[in-house]
């Protein structure tokens, strides 16, 4: 019980450095966490509008909000710590791999979009954009052990990546299987989309 009540108080005061925010902060962080609650929308809307007319996707497709759900939760939190005490840390060359990881990451959902259309002409690079932006996850893992282990962060902030981790495989390797067996669905949805 104790335990619970000392991550409950470390979680108020990770929360709470929200207030330490400057305007860039909040720029930073709406844009960034307002990107992902956007993905989380349209992918949920579109599905959402596909079963409300009786489209029936595989089972594993609704693993995918679900994951980007777990994703923008964890980045929530994560990013509040990233803007604030921890931001000298990241200044020292994490950001430039957290900056890689969201190139990487974005790329292959973009690519996994097109990938509709053009199953074979994206299939390679979706599977290489998938592949690095697990690589740099990793390699920013790497970084936040160590600065952990060296007493420079905390739980929460390793709660919160462990989510990212979590909620990001989820949504990026079912998407990869949804669009590996010829996206179920897709089509009987599109034509219920507005014209």
């Amino acid at each position: 019980m104790e335990n619970i009540k000392s991550f409950l108080f470390d979680f108020k005061v990770y929360v709470g450095r929200v207030s330490l925010f400057t305007t860039t902060d909040w720029i930073v962080y709406v844009v960034w966490n307002g990107l992902m609650v956007g993905l989380f929308a349209m992918v949920s809307a579109f599905m959402y509008l596909g079963s409300s007319h009786g489209v029936i996707y595989p089972q594993m497709v609704w693993n995918i909000p679900i994951g980007i759900s777990c994703f923008v939760v964890a980045i929530a939190i994560d990013t509040i710590g990233h803007r604030t005490v921890y931001k000298e840390a990241l200044a020292e060359g994490e950001a430039l791999i957290h900056h890689m990881t969201i190139f990487a990451g974005i790329t292959s959902v973009v690519l996994l979009c097109l990938g509709f259309s053009h199953p074979e002409m994206v299939r390679v690079p979706a599977l290489v954009f998938i592949f690095l932006s697990i690589i740099y996850s990793f390699f920013d893992e790497a970084l936040h052990w160590h600065r952990y282990l060296t007493k420079k962060s905390d739980r929460i902030e390793m709660w919160s990546h462990f989510f990212i981790l979590v909620g990001h495989l989820i949504m990026i390797v079912s998407w990869w299987k949804w669009f590996d067996t010829g996206y179920a669905g897709v089509q009987e949805t599109l034509q219920w989309l507005p014209r």
